[in-house]
């Protein structure tokens, strides 16, 4: 298993560190589009569902996909490949420049289409795919293109290259060996994410991370999702093709590393699974970054799993955000007790945006929290129902010593953010050391700013950032004054 306390290295690594790497991604570039709409009846011309579309969203797809999970980390991303002359070229590019991807390696070619995959979804359920394509081996001038950029990136200082097969031409074998032999020569991890049972192409490479219907078409057999079966087809392969690491990404059982020291398990992380596109692209992505980071194996396995619980918790293809990762992790670290930080105020302004990105209503309220009782509880629950997430913020201790007097706060502010993110309702916490949390909110721009009490919306510090503002009473007969007064008499009377 996986060293329970690999996060803490895992953490501060996202909060420091990730955002110095560079990182190229070479392979077949893909635009996937999204034709979202609603079912209501069935052709009168064939026995098939209509679908009325409402929106459409175009997202980065295939190796793209693996940079634009890089770049939402916050590496400094390298995109290789070829595309048509066409359309989709023209809105891949825009999609790499609004993700801060490099796509100066992405040759254009008048003899090629964009591959482009088309999805209908009627709801969440998806009714229909088309995928438009052109598969073939490079032509001899983008291989020379391709090698010059490359060559050109690791001598400027790489720290890391993803190879994303996904069999469409631009992978060939004489190509991969091109690239595995070049990584090493500058002493720099390459990255499989392979295609296809015959992993010649391959050999030789740092790591290569197979799902689990990949790993048993090179073993050339079918074998149970069990851990023994997987170490020992990771173990062969790994042999056959000279690979120092084998990552067998598993579904429900989460993911398996093999090499020639160790063996690690590390489990499924994803309360609910709603699609697992792009899941594979978010391992490659998150795995490199680790090990090219100079992460512990076991902390890069640990911290690849966590993200992709995250993606697989979403419909489509979906990037996973530095912030998002930093938030999963440091929840999960205050379950199992160990130490807590706040979100900073740029971090939450991310979450935020990209919870909001993807359609998610933002509540927010704010207090001191001294002496959490379940007046709190409630009210914060209240709260959390009238939207997907609730942010905190928190008067810092500075900040409760002005507005109560030198005797408050009774719980330091870090404590008092560990109770809070403690509580179910609550997503995420973050200090302001302001009197009111007016310039906190315009970070954020929540889509439902709370008050508790008998506040008027119009007299709450912040509303003009706010969606709307929404009033929750507090529940008669609890508050942390009258628990200290409480506390206060008993003293005065002997009883405590």
């Amino acid at each position: 298993m996986v060293n329970k306390v690999a996060g803490l290295a895992v953490t501060a690594f996202l909060a420091e560190h990730i955002q110095k790497l560079k990182i190229a991604v070479i392979g077949d570039v893909m635009l996937d589009r999204y034709f979202h709409g609603e079912v209501k009846r069935i052709s009168p011309e064939a026995p098939v569902p209509v679908t009325k579309i409402n929106r459409i969203k175009s997202v980065l797809g295939g190796a793209a996909n693996v940079a634009a999970n890089l770049a939402h980390l916050e590496c400094r991303v390298f995109m290789g490949g070829v595309t048509g002359d066409d359309e989709n070229r023209v809105l891949l590019e825009c999609l790499m420049a609004d993700a801060g991807i490099d796509y100066s390696g992405l040759a254009k070619s008048e003899r090629r289409k964009t591959i482009t995959k088309l999805r209908v979804l009627g709801g969440n359920q998806q009714m229909l795919r088309l995928d438009f394509e052109e598969t073939g081996d490079l032509y001899p001038e983008e291989i020379v293109a391709l090698r010059h950029w490359l060559a050109g990136l690791l001598d400027d200082g790489l720290d890391g290259i993803i190879v994303s097969d996904y069999a469409k031409g631009v992978c060939s074998d004489d190509f991969c060996h091109w690239v595995i032999n070049e990584g090493h020569a500058y002493n720099i991890p390459v990255l499989i994410d392979p295609k296809g049972s015959d992993w010649t192409k391959y050999d030789g490479c740092d790591f290569i991370t197979p799902n689990l219907k990949e790993m048993c078409e090179a073993a050339g057999c079918q074998r149970d999702n069990e851990d023994a079966a997987v170490v020992e087809m990771a173990r062969v392969a790994k042999d056959k093709y000279h690979i120092k690491n084998v990552v067998v990404t598993r579904s429900e059982r989460g993911m398996s590393l093999i090499n020639d020291h160790e063996v690690l398990h590390s489990p499924a992380t994803a309360i609910e699974v709603f699609d697992v596109s792009g899941a594979g692209d978010t391992v490659a992505a998150t795995l490199l970054a680790g090990a090219a980071g100079r992460l512990p194996l076991e902390d890069a396995i640990y911290m690849a799993n966590r993200a992709a619980g995250i993606v697989v918790a979403k419909v489509g293809t979906y990037p996973v955000h530095r912030d998002e990762l930093l938030k999963d992790l440091l929840t999960e670290e205050r379950k199992q007790g160990r130490g807590y930080r706040t979100l900073s105020w740029q971090e939450i302004a991310s979450l935020a945006a990209t919870w909001k990105a993807c359609g998610e209503k933002i509540v927010f309220t704010n207090g001191c929290f001294d002496i959490l009782h379940v007046g709190h509880v409630t009210y914060l629950e209240k709260a959390r129902n009238l939207g997907k997430h609730l942010i905190v913020g928190l008067n810092t201790d500075a900040s409760v010593r002005r507005l109560k007097g030198e005797t408050r706060p009774l719980v330091h502010e870090l404590d008092r953010a560990r109770v809070l993110a403690a509580l179910a309702c609550v997503d995420a916490v973050v200090l302001f050391d302001q009197d009111t949390p007016t310039e906190l909110i315009e970070k954020i721009r929540p889509d439902i700013l709370v008050k508790g009490g008998d506040y008027k919306p119009e007299e709450v510090a912040g509303r003009e950032y706010a969606g709307e503002v929404r009033i929750i009473e507090f529940e008669d007969g609890y508050s942390t004054t009258g628990v200290v007064e409480k506390i206060a008499n008993m003293v005065k009377e002997g009883k405590l």
